[in-house]
């Protein structure tokens, strides 16, 4: 019966250490190492997790472009308190009064209609921006113009030209708003179907290909990523260094989402003729991709979470106590000390073998 350790005694049948016990008893994770055999399953997982990092933005992107933006009732809730915004309200009293006084200009006289209505009609529109029926047809019209946008991406040949949406039901208010005011001549404001292209025809088509493979992407990349992070943790030999990689890149693909969002807004306001209605545009930017900047942030702070808890799960692990050696009892010790002196012939004492 051997006493030492032998350092295949506690390796299985097939060769294979085990990981050395804790003091419990139960056995504890050794740090991850990369063999050479296991390379192709490491490349593997690594190809899945970056995959899934990727897709994981675009799907935030796909689903909020479907399921809230292109949502009528969530829309028009969105924009509906973008009428009290002073920048919005100013630009819709600017296209009305340009619109009204066009109208104005048709019937009467232009340069009576220019010098005599044209200062009130524009003090009208704006006093009108500034009521509660402003706020009605706010909603109105944006629902209107959604509709309409709706219907043109969604419906082959619906809309073979630009998209238009009618003023009619605006002016009408106005016209109403004046008249009330008792302003002369009022009731000879035209209330007339007055169309304003909100989509140009040459970019109809390509608003419905990118609606259309927004559709399905938003219903297929949020699984696909999913699906793909656990196939990529499945296959690592290293599965919390892979679950680490999925929390990082997740957070990667968060910041990366938040930054384009701010890069679209910049690009938005940039490309508008009117410097005077940019600070509306920019409000009504920021209300509609408020959902998106949310999504964006809570893939950031998930992403954060899950390497953060996988990291420090692995550190404490490490950082274990060693097991402790094992040695044989003292009283074991003593016997054998004892078995072995048996078979020796006792020495004299070295003071009686002196002459």
């Amino acid at each position: 019966m051997p006493l030492h350790d032998d350092p295949s005694a506690g390796a299985p049948s097939g060769g294979a250490p085990r990981h050395p016990a804790s003091p419990c008893g139960t056995p504890r994770t050794v740090p991850c190492r990369d063999r050479p055999r296991d390379r192709p399953r490491n490349a593997l997982s690594a190809a899945l997790v970056a995959l899934a990092c990727l897709l994981a933005p675009c799907g935030a992107l796909a689903a909020w472009a479907v399921f809230d933006l292109a949502d009528t009732g969530r829309y028009v809730s969105t924009v509906a308190p973008l009428a009290d915004d002073p920048a919005v309200r100013d630009a819709v009293a600017d296209v009305l009064a340009d619109a009204v006084g066009d109208g104005v200009a048709r019937k009467l006289d232009a340069e009576a209609a220019n010098g005599t209505l044209g200062p009130f009609v524009r003090d009208a529109a704006h006093s009108f921006t500034r009521t509660a029926a402003f706020r009605t047809a706010w909603e109105a019209g944006n629902l209107a113009v959604h509709d309409a946008v709706l219907r043109a991406v969604r419906e082959d040949g619906a809309v073979r030209g630009p998209v238009l949406v009618d003023l009619a039901p605006v002016a009408a208010r106005v016209r109403a708003h004046l008249a009330a005011d008792h302003m002369p001549l009022a009731h000879r404001i035209p209330v007339e179907r007055t169309e304003v292209a909100v989509v140009p025809a040459e970019e109809v088509a390509g608003l419905r290909k990118g609606y259309r493979a927004l559709d399905a992407a938003a219903s297929r990349l949020p699984l696909a990523t999913v699906v793909l992070a656990v196939a990529g943790v499945a296959v690592a030999t290293c599965r919390r260094r892979a679950l680490t990689a999925v929390g990082l890149g997740t957070a990667l693909g968060g910041a990366l989402l938040a930054l384009a969002v701010v890069l679209g807004r910049r690009l938005t306001l940039a490309d508008l003729p009117d410097r005077v209605h940019r600070p509306a545009a920019g409000a009504v930017y920021d209300a509609l991709t408020a959902t998106l900047r949310t999504a964006s942030w809570l893939l950031f702070a998930l992403g954060l979470t899950v390497a953060l808890v996988s990291w420090l799960a692995g550190h404490r692990t490490h950082r274990a106590p060693p097991a402790p050696a094992v040695t044989a009892p003292a009283p074991a010790r003593a016997r054998v000390r004892h078995r072995r002196s048996r078979g020796r012939p006792r020495q004299p004492p070295a003071a009686l073998l002196r002459p």
